[in-house]
């Protein structure tokens, strides 16, 4: 009970500033992932520029959350050990938003105009990532509901395996068939920032399965 009463002070300056901000950061990353999905399954070129410009407001919105979350760490009185763990949280949390705007950020730069099966895969299992953050990260308000948070780390871990698969497969066809060497550049950056988001989202999963083995 001692290691929950400490995650509980943790996260318990006077208005509970942390709880509310990784909530705020876990749903923009949910509607980041969402623009994502929608930009990779459009062939409008106008659309598609509403789309990144849409991901990257939300990418300086989630910027802005991360800053908050760290002006908070330094005002408020938490122990070196704890102040680690929202420290690697809050940063793996960014990590995950920074590479869903690459992503996008690439695609457009590139001018991919018609994203591949491969890249429409890879968008919506950072999609389903960042959706099992959402349901994990409001749990950690009280740690009463367990099996909500083990159930979506196990499930982003799989989901992280799958978009192994996909990345490997759409890498090795790449090599297979592309014979424009600007291009296969190209498209490997764009495979690999849709990848390296979804390690990204096993990154945070391995973070809060860390927080509640050493709180609950």
């Amino acid at each position: 009970m001692g290691g929950f009463n400490s995650f509980v002070k943790l996260f318990m300056p006077k208005d509970r500033v942390f709880y509310s901000l990784f909530e705020d950061v876990a749903s923009n990353l949910v509607e980041m992932a969402q623009v994502l999905n929608e930009l990779v399954a459009t062939t409008d070129p106008a659309v598609r520029k509403d789309k990144v410009h849409l991901i990257e407001r939300l990418e300086h919105k989630n910027d802005d959350y991360t800053h908050r979350i760290f002006v908070e760490l330094g005002q408020n009185f938490i122990t070196p050990f704890d102040r680690e763990d929202i420290h690697y949280l809050a940063a793996t949390l960014d990590d995950v938003a920074d590479y869903i705007h690459g992503s996008a950020k690439r695609m457009d730069l590139y001018k991919v105009n018609t994203p591949n099966e491969s890249i429409r895969k890879l968008a919506e299992l950072i999609h389903l990532g960042v959706l099992e953050l959402h349901k994990a990260i409001p749990e950690l308000r009280n740690m009463q509901n367990m099996r909500v948070i083990t159930d979506a780390c196990v499930k982003i871990n799989s989901l992280e395996n799958h978009a192994d698969d996909i990345y490997d497969r759409a890498i090795a066809d790449l090599f297979d068939t592309e014979q424009n060497a600007a291009e296969l550049i190209k498209m490997r950056e764009i495979y690999q920032a849709l990848e390296i988001a979804t390690d990204k989202c096993e990154d945070c999963a391995n973070v809060i399965e860390t927080i509640i083995i050493k709180y609950s």
